[in-house]
């Protein structure tokens, strides 16, 4: 077992860092294919064959590489993750506050952990429509706004009972002084965009942690960063995909938005994306409907999502036998019922990839009491009939506002995608 090359750690860092939003990801994961000489095709276009190619829908990526000799029928090899996080999106008309304060209005994305959005330095990112119909991203990496926690001498209790956050009336930002008006932020946002504020038609923004991704500890074995669940799983599809040589089938990413809310969208695991990307794939090839099935049939899928580690000071919350240590490898996710994909046949496959890799794996399993999260995993096995394994990277403050890892599991996670893709 080798150690992770400090440039891939350095990358994955870069990789955080410049994707504070969904879109961003996208834009981050573009880059990076780009580089590697893949070819953005147009979903409205017709396709003709393209060995490495990618479209983008909104927040969502899919990726492939195809070789020259596959034929219409050749099976997929699929990674899947999603860009999305829980978190703070701004309302269309977020000018709020009252007694000299002026705040931001909010909506609550997801399942955050919303005390770990309070007391920190917060940026504005995401994608703004502008009234000819072009869109911008803004990213601001500057503290704009930010959520004061109450002091501890006008809440005396909250170390012994606990802080309860109503989401309507204690998360609303502070970012700035005076009296709120209409067209505060529109003003502020058209500044950044060095556009005229009747430029901005829509837009859809998140507030983010400005604090940088960064190696931590002595020994600095930990990653702790915002978006780990799941950019992490992304940067590591992406790095398994550029890297993957061309073998007998078709290696395939495919990054969706929305899985913290659902995954039903034009642009999450529940929509078509995916499946009419694979069906145009076989098409491209001169393959009928029958050919396309066929593909299905004998096609695999990862569903790559951060695991739970276990944490040292709640180990009681994990189950005995199940535990999974960070710096220790990528955990394979099981649940009998079906929150999770993984069948002992997926299984088998993504352990194999492990050992061609030279990477170690886990395994975490639920407490019965305390039921899982799910993924991406189940919803792409029910569509497209594909099986399917669920792994991820260990974590601690899963959907807080800044999440930790360990320094090496990325890495060992793109060692073992890159060895499933080629398989």
């Amino acid at each position: 077992m080798t150690a992770p090359a400090p440039e891939a750690v350095a990358d994955l860092l870069a990789y955080l860092d410049a994707s504070p939003s969904p879109w961003h990801a996208v834009s981050s994961t573009v880059q990076r294919l780009e580089g590697a000489g893949f070819q953005q095709r147009s979903e409205t276009a017709a396709w003709d064959s393209v060995p490495a190619g990618f479209v983008v829908r909104g927040a969502a990526i899919v990726a492939w590489r195809q070789p020259d000799h596959t034929d219409a029928a050749s099976p997929y090899r699929i990674v899947g993750a999603h860009t999305d996080s829980p978190g703070l999106r701004i309302k269309p008309r977020p000018d709020t506050g009252m007694l000299g304060w002026k705040q931001l209005a909010v909506e609550v994305y997801g399942g955050a952990l919303l005390n770990s959005w309070l007391d920190r330095d917060l940026g504005v990112a995401g994608r703004v429509v502008l009234t000819d119909g072009s869109f911008v991203d803004v990213a601001v990496h500057e503290g704009v706004a930010r959520v004061p926690q109450l002091a501890i001498h006008l809440d005396r209790e909250v170390n012994d009972k606990g802080l309860v956050l109503d989401k309507q009336q204690h998360l609303n930002p502070v970012w700035g002084t005076g009296s709120p008006a209409d067209g505060d932020f529109a003003d502020w946002l058209a500044a950044q965009l060095h556009v005229a504020v009747d430029q901005i038609a829509w837009w859809d923004l998140c507030l983010f942690d400005v604090t940088r991704a960064a190696l931590i500890g002595a020994d600095r074995s930990l990653i702790a960063s915002a978006r780990l669940d799941n950019l992490a799983s992304c940067w590591a599809a992406t790095a398994s995909l550029v890297a993957a040589p061309p073998t007998r089938h078709t290696s395939v990413m495919a990054l969706f938005d929305h899985e913290e809310v659902g995954s039903e969208s034009a642009t999450g695991a529940s929509g078509p994306l995916l499946s009419t990307v694979l069906e145009r794939l076989v098409h491209g090839r001169g393959g009928d409907r029958d050919a396309f099935h066929r593909a299905m049939a004998a096609s695999s899928c990862v569903s790559a999502d951060n695991a739970h580690a276990v944490h040292p000071n709640y180990p009681e919350r994990h189950e005995p036998g199940h535990r999974p240590l960070v710096n220790q490898g990528p955990a394979i996710k099981v649940n009998a019922n079906q929150r999770y994909a993984t069948s002992a046949q997926t299984a088998v496959t993504f352990q194999r990839a492990c050992e061609t890799a030279g990477v170690p794996w886990q395994v975490f399993v639920s407490r019965n009491n305390m039921p899982c999260g799910s993924t991406i995993g189940p919803i792409t096995a029910t569509r497209l009939g594909i099986p399917t394994v669920d792994v991820g990277v260990p974590q601690l403050s899963m959907h807080s506002a800044r999440e930790l890892c360990g320094a090496k599991d990325p890495v060992f996670l793109t060692r073992a995608l890159t060895a499933y893709f080629d398989s």
